[in-house]
Parts: C-alpha cells; structure tokens; sequence
C-alpha cells in the first residue's frame, strides 16, 4: 500500500508503526492512523506481490493498462450497472450502508498530499488500497465495527505478507483481551488469518470482471469460505448477498 514518492519507500520503520497503532487502538475512526502503520511496515511485501502479479499473462495485462479502479469506483453510473446478487451490487449496498466511498478512502490514505505517479509499483499500491472494500464484501467482514476491521486485516496479511496488517490484527486482539478478558475476538481474527490463507491470491484478480460476477460464485470460485467465528460475533452480520 504504499505511496510514497521518497527515495527508498520499502524500508520499515517500527518506532513510527508503534505510535500510530497507539492512536488507533485508542481511537479506532482514525483511518489516518491505519495507512501510516501501511506506509511504516507494508514496504517490502510490495515489490514482491508484484512481481507475482507479472508472472501472469492477466497481471501484465492490468499492469500495462493500470486502471484506476478509486476512478472507477467512484463513478456513481459505474456502481450503479450491477445486476442483483452480483459482487458489484453488494458492494454498492456497503457504500449506501456504510456511507464509505473510494475516493475518500483514497484522500485519507494521502497523508501527505501528494500528486498522483505514474508509475506501476505507486498504481499497484493504489490499487490494493481501492480492493479493501471490495474485500470486505467478499469475506462478510463488516466496516463499521472493531471485529470486522480487524478480522479483515488479519485475513489480508495472509493475503499480502504486509505485516502492518498483521501489526494491527494483533494490537487489536491484545486490546480486546485486555478490556474484555475473553478470547472470542482473538479467535475470530485467527479465523480471518486462515481464511486468507486458504483463499486465492485476490490481488491477482481482475476487479472490473470480478464485481459483474454472482457474489456466493466468486466466493466458491476464490476459496473464500464463510467465517463462523466472527458470525457467531456478531448477530448483525450476514454472510448471503
């Protein structure tokens, strides 16, 4: 996920990683919070699910066209066109539920304002901060609660190998142990570790194609299956479209 334009933006810096994570677990709205841990830890994972995306005739394809999917995703016309039970329409109910957006997600993780680069490894981080929504959807892990967020990332470390995912998974895991004494959230964020594990490389996938697909379809076709802990968390949750 990063974007940096410095000289060497895949170097880690724990110090920094540690600050932020204390003003997220204090304050778990401050999305700011979430990109500097990104920006701090994630640096390495990134030259390396690149360079798997190359070694596929369809990631070359989307490296050599570089769609910006927050563009896209935020084109009220575009979201509009998905057809019912689709990837595309359940995400498009998470933007109505939530109240989130892809171009505001985009303007928070710019913590330093900087113009967009043309450049394929600055798109590739881009492009995997614009599919966390979509990630959302397709794992049943909900926005608007601490669980939900924390499951995703720990599903998106399996995913991604960025260990600020797996930095803030458990940050968040040892603060529910602390205040609530049990383990249930600590075990759901496993859950969502070896979900991710399980499923199919979902930086890989082409997005425009994938959101027209029938949703339960594009889970059983990714190997994503359904996360009875977290579930069993939350009576608000819903795992069908």
């Amino acid at each position: 996920m990063a974007t940096s334009t410095g000289s060497n933006p895949y170097k880690q810096d724990l110090l920094t990683a540690l600050r932020a994570v204390r003003k997220l677990m204090a304050d778990g709205n401050d999305t700011a919070q979430v990109f500097r841990i990104m920006r701090a830890l994630n640096g390495p994972s990134m030259p390396r699910n690149f360079s798997r995306l190359l070694g596929t005739l369809e990631g070359r394809r989307m490296v050599y066209q570089r769609v910006e999917l927050a563009e896209r995703l935020s084109d009220p016309a575009y979201i509009a066109q998905f057809a019912p039970g689709t990837v595309g329409a359940a995400y498009r109910a998470f933007l109505e539920r939530t109240g989130y957006s892809a171009d505001g997600l985009a303007k928070v993780s710019n913590l330093d304002q900087e113009p967009v680069v043309e450049d394929a490894y600055m798109w590739f981080g881009r492009r995997t901060r614009d599919i966390h929504d979509i990630w959302h959807v397709l794992t049943g892990y909900r926005a608007d609660e601490s669980l939900g967020e924390a499951a995703l990332v720990a599903f998106s470390y399996a995913q991604t190998g960025g260990k600020g995912w797996a930095f803030i998974a458990i940050a968040a895991s040892l603060k529910s142990l602390r205040v609530s004494g049990g383990t249930a959230f600590a075990r759901a964020v496993i859950e969502g570790y070896r979900l991710g594990r399980r499923a199919s490389w979902l930086l890989g996938e082409d997005y425009e194609k994938l959101l027209h697909e029938p949703l339960e379809a594009a889970r059983a076709r990714l190997g994503i299956a359904q996360p009875v802990r977290y579930l069993s968390c939350n009576p608000v949750a819903e795992w069908t479209a």
